[in-house]
């Protein structure tokens, strides 16, 4: 099947990855593969159910947003030729094709990969995409340019055997300045560029902060270190995943992200475990080549065919709006509203031809669904902003009370309560058609979730909603949950918003008609709007939006979804990252066979410290497998080494030379060289032999039946 595809133009990983994931969809569909262990594997691969049966979103991953043109042209053309020919922009800078055929996603993994677009690691428990702020490298306030330290560690962590396997996933930012265009406050691990000057160098790094997120409970990340140098931030990260790895949460999924872990642990603990994870590092310190990025094409422009802008008016607030100075004199940069993220493939073909024209090949997707071109002579911004507009995305107010933030939602997602699109070009209409001179408004920003999760960001709106239901008796009514008070101000502070109150979705539009009311009525002159709610505070908030809470009387439109025709039906499925999973203990050994053989692969390439993470991989899950043979619940690396060490090796089940943490936990006392490498190896492939023949006598003694087991366990 792997023949029918041209793979000769990419990388041989690149190659490999989807070759892998061709023979895993021929297992699946021969009933060889059990369907959750399906799932976790083609996430890892970019490749998520959607709530219509029988076709998948496909995710790219692009790191902190950069494309070409010709990458550009390559997604249009793929999703017209195997999807509904549409583009969608994410809050974490991805595109995401949506109604794809299972079997084609290695074909358009491949016709990407030609391009140098992967999907490894897009989805799934593992290091997502990176994200910065699109500005970087331009940026007037920023103290150097980021994007290659992002691009670095997109490098260094991509098919990395530490993070391909967690309990769940990793999300890392880098905002270009203090201002925080990227909101590091939310993420996992979140970086600031600094410079500071140690014995007499200027020597460039980094304010890091950790166990940041979002979700049912929105933590704000804590300061690691206020400067440390750009060389030391990969092995940081390096350090704080394997202790993420090892210590994490597995069964639990909603207590399964870093920000719970630094929590148990308190952050003191947190830190001392990576301190005791350094000595084993691949790498104590990783050199980042700051001109490793090739500079962007600029284009040759010999004439213009029109220098006059077609709607004077509009373009005018465009310019206010939309396009800024850059750092480097004599060039701007024009930031591109996209209405909900999508664009469609003809428009995303006529608009690379436009780049090509007027601005640099670097095209960076914004966090906020949107697109940033860049080194745009200012000859020329008249007739780029004529040609945008004809392509409708030369609407001013890019950022701002106007520029709604939504995802998907009901549309495609599983986990959706509510219809976010819908509901964001509702809002939109009020903001344009009766507060039109709030249009460019910046400090003041709307996000819209589908659900509780956050991938829309609403708890770092201004204004938020996700999606929820309210009950009256047989009725179930469609529903938003308000919130209010996030976002990053002007000095680049972060704050985490407050849920206010929950109403039916319809009167959405009132409510926010009831807030720019009462905050043009009420606010200080020039007050941010965060100031305004904390100087009235939440009650007074909810006391102005109760009336609309009021369900005695429902019109029968208000038990309708926005962009619905029939009465609300409340249908949530399973989030693709959860999903219980039955499986049979050999198959988990058959998983600790697999790690030895990439022990054994990554020994023979010499790559010594990723074949010393495959063996410790291998012990653990050999230990898991026996653990859940006798019914012991598996919901942490640490757990897992502790429980063997009590139920197998004290008890005489199994003879080590050792305890069994001072066995696999060799790992992290030194470095992985060529000799402890060989030797960690040995040991570990001994281990999984010793489980193996366990396992067989076990079998033989019950009868030779193999045992189901729940997969929250396997997780782990």
């Amino acid at each position: 099947m792997s023949g029918q595809l041209n793979l000769k133009n990419i990388s041989d990983a690149a190659a490999k990855d989807i070759i892998d994931l061709q023979q895993k969809i021929t297992a699946f569909h021969q009933g060889k593969m059990q369907e959750e262990r399906f799932k976790h594997f083609r996430l890892t691969r970019g490749v998520y159910g959607q709530r219509q049966l029988g076709v998948q979103m496909f995710r790219t991953k692009i790191p902190f947003g950069q494309l070409n043109t010709q990458q550009l042209i390559r997604l249009a053309d793929v999703s017209e030729r195997f999807t509904n020919g549409n583009l969608h922009l994410t809050t974490r800078q991805n595109i995401q094709l949506h109604h794809v055929k299972l079997n084609d996603s290695p074909a358009i993994w491949a016709q990407l990969a030609e391009v140098g677009v992967t999907a490894r690691g897009a989805c799934g428990n593992t290091v997502r995409n990176i994200t910065a702020s699109a500005s970087a490298g331009i940026d007037p306030h920023e103290p150097f340019d980021v994007s290659p330290y992002v691009y670095a560690t997109f490098q260094y962590f991509l098919r990395n055997p530490i993070c391909q396997e967690m309990g769940r996933k990793v999300k890392i930012a880098f905002s270009s300045s203090e201002q925080d265009s990227a909101y590091t406050y939310i993420h996992d691990f979140g970086f600031i560029p600094k410079i500071k000057t140690i014995n007499g160098e200027e020597v460039r790094g980094f304010k890091v902060v950790i166990g940041g997120g979002l979700g049912a409970q929105s933590i704000i990340a804590k300061t690691a270190y206020e400067f440390l140098p750009a060389d030391e931030i990969i092995p940081f990260m390096e350090a704080g995943i394997r202790v993420f790895d090892r210590y994490g949460e597995r069964e639990k999924r909603f207590k399964a992200r870093m920000k719970f872990l630094v929590k148990k642990l308190g952050f003191e603990g947190f830190m001392e475990l990576v301190e005791q994870e350094r000595p084993a590092l691949k790498n104590q310190k990783v050199a980042i080549d700051a001109d490793a990025l090739p500079q962007p094409t600029l284009p040759e422009i010999s004439h213009l065919t029109n220098s006059k802008a077609h709607n004077e008016s509009k373009y005018q607030q465009w310019l206010t709006a939309n396009v800024f100075e850059q750092k480097q004199a004599g060039y701007y940069a024009a930031k591109l509203r996209v209405r909900l993220g999508d664009i469609d493939a003809e428009t995303a073909r006529r608009f690379a031809r436009t780049v090509k024209a007027y601005a640099a090949d670097d095209l960076r997707i914004t966090v906020n669904q949107g697109l940033l071109l860049r080194f745009i002579r200012p000859e020329v911004l008249p007739q780029l902003f004529n040609e945008l507009d004809e392509l409708g995305l030369a609407d001013p107010g890019f950022d701002s009370l106007a520029d709604i933030t939504a995802c998907p939602g009901t549309d495609t997602c599983n986990l959706g309560v509510t219809n976010s699109t819908s509901l964001a070009v509702a809002l939109e209409e009020v903001v344009r058609e009766e507060y039109p001179h709030l249009i460019n408004e910046s400090g003041m920003l709307i996000k819209i979730s589908g659900c509780m999760n956050s991938c829309g960001q609403h708890m770092i709106a201004n204004i938020g909603f996700h999606g929820s239901s309210i009950k009256k008796k047989a009725l179930v009514i469609p529903a938003m949950q308000i919130v209010i008070g996030g976002g990053v101000d002007a000095a680049g502070n972060g704050s985490i918003a407050d849920k206010v109150i929950k109403l039916p979705t319809k009167r959405i539009p009132d409510a926010l008609r009831h807030l720019l009311d009462d905050y043009e009525a009420n606010a200080q002159d020039t007050e941010y709007f965060n100031d305004y709610y904390q100087r009235y505070g939440k009650r007074y908030f909810y006391d102005l939006l109760k009336p609309l809470a009021d369900t005695e009387e429902l019109g029968e439109e208000e038990l309708i979804d926005w962009g619905q025709s029939e009465a609300y039906r409340r249908a949530i499925g399973v989030g693709e990252c959860a999903g219980v999973a039955y499986d049979m203990v050999g198959t988990i050994i058959n998983d600790a066979r697999e790690r030895i053989l990439l022990a054994r692969e990554n020994l023979d390439r010499e790559n010594w410290a990723d074949s010393a993470y495959h063996s410790y991989s291998a012990q653990v899950i050999g230990a898991k497998a026996l653990l859940l043979s006798v019914d012991v619940k598996c919901n942490t690396h640490k757990g897992i080494i502790d429980d063997f060490e009590q139920h197998f090796v004290q008890e005489g089940h199994v003879q080590l030379e050792t305890d069994f943490a001072t066995q696999v936990l060799r790992i992290n006392k030194q470095e992985a060289g060529e000799a402890f490498a060989k030797q960690y190896y040995a040991q570990a492939e001994q281990f999984v032999s010793t489980v193996i023949e366990f396992r067989r006598e076990q079998l033989k003694a019950n009868g030779g039946d193999d045992q189901e087991v729940i997969g929250n366990y396997y997780n782990a």
